[in-house]
């Protein structure tokens, strides 16, 4: 589950995390209202769990009533990336001279969680990871005995983080952990930690994110689970209807798939092979038509969408069955909208293969012509 921006401050806040003061509101005159009993001048930013809001014309500074109304009427039911703008946060604004990153979440790979530290605030932390990896301090934590604090002065330390604040940095991320492990979060990250010329420490933005399975324990997270669902992508909120792991990216070929691993290799070939995927789809067990057809909704609703790739695995469903869901999905359309692409695998592959509508799909043999097919037929609607 994710927490919207507003949600997370007030998580962090109440743990003690320093943050600006800010309000919550929903129309124009609640705006200038809120901006007012802050006082000028104010940030006004959009409540949509993406990021780059700030290039998306999402978050705007205002020094005035007419400004403050102006970005209201411009914020306000946008769509931002494919999020209906419904609510705002207004908040004051901050005097920084200087911008870092902090955060925790879990590194698979090492099976513990790590805490990371960056003096590159302010900016997408997957580029600085990928343009500058030595930018960002790493420092893993043994669950079992949580945080010391010797690792977090060690992260800021390593990081680079002035010594003037170092303390306050380093208190910051102890508490940031502590919330990440008592709240069975899956990521806590502030970007950015704004620095003032007093060398206070303030979160100008908030990120948490809650493990799902675990909210019977967080009751009062739980309460905000509806309330973050607002303003949310449409088709990601669609997906949690129909029980898929979606989420939705900035490509036009999209991707079906049973597995996670399926999935993301279909993802890692399709831009291997000069295309961009629209979205993680994975529909899990079963393959009857109905379930098919939610999934083919969802993609074919995305706009962004050119083309479809199936990458299915029979296990204990069947290829033969799946053929037959794929099919008569497809029946109950009177066009199909996006050329789709089908490769099959697995248990009775080659009878699904056969069973195949192939007035209606595109049947490949392997998973790289499927791919490279999909991002052909993106290309050519791109040409058009």
């Amino acid at each position: 589950m994710k927490l919207h921006e507003y949600q997370a401050k007030q998580v962090f806040a109440d743990a003690g995390v320093p943050t600006p003061d800010s309000k919550l509101a929903s129309d124009v005159d609640g705006v200038v209202t809120a901006a007012e009993e802050i006082g000028y001048p104010v940030a006004v930013k959009a409540q949509v769990q993406v990021g780059g809001r700030g290039k998306a014309g999402g978050i705007k500074l205002v020094d005035d009533a007419d400004e403050a109304r102006e970005a209201a009427e411009s914020i306000l039911g946008m769509d931002l990336k494919g999020y209906h703008v419904d609510r705002v946060l207004v908040e004051e604004a901050v005097d920084f001279t200087n911008e870092l990153y902090v955060g925790i979440t879990m590194d698979r790979g090492e099976g513990k969680p790590v805490a990371m530290v960056s003096t590159k605030g302010g900016v997408n932390i997957e580029e600085v990871a990928e343009e500058d990896p030595d930018a960002i301090a790493r420092e893993h934590i043994d669950p079992a005995f949580g945080m010391h604090p010797y690792q977090a002065r060690k992260a800021v330390y390593d990081a680079g983080v002035d010594q003037s604040i170092a303390r306050d940095v380093s208190s910051v991320l102890t508490t940031l952990y502590q919330l990440w492990d008592d709240k069975d979060g899956a990521d806590a990250e502030i970007n950015p930690l704004m620095v003032t010329s007093d060398n206070e420490v303030i979160a100008a933005d908030a990120v948490m994110n809650i493990d799902e399975d675990a909210l019977f324990r967080q009751p009062e997270l739980a309460e905000m689970e509806e309330e973050a669902a607002g303003g949310g992508d449409e088709l990601e909120q669609k997906a949690d209807e129909y029980g898929f792991d979606y989420v939705r990216l900035d490509g036009n070929v999209g991707i079906i798939g049973n597995g996670a691993g399926l999935v993301m290799t279909t993802l890692d070939l399709v831009d291997h092979y000069g295309g961009e995927p629209a979205n993680f789809l994975d529909v899990g067990g079963g393959a009857k038509a109905a379930r098919i057809a939610n999934a083919l909704d969802m993609v074919f609703s995305d706009d962004n969408v050119d083309s479809v790739v199936f990458n299915i695995f029979g296990g204990i469903t069947r290829g033969d069955e799946v053929a037959r869901g794929i099919n008569e999905a497809l029946e109950q359309f009177d066009e199909i909208p996006k050329p789709v692409v089908v490769r099959l695998a697995g248990t009775n592959w080659e009878e699904g293969m056969e069973i195949l509508n192939e007035d209606l799909v595109t049947v490949e043999q392997t998973l790289e012509d499927a791919v490279q097919r999909a991002v052909e037929y993106a290309g050519e609607v791109n040409d058009q």
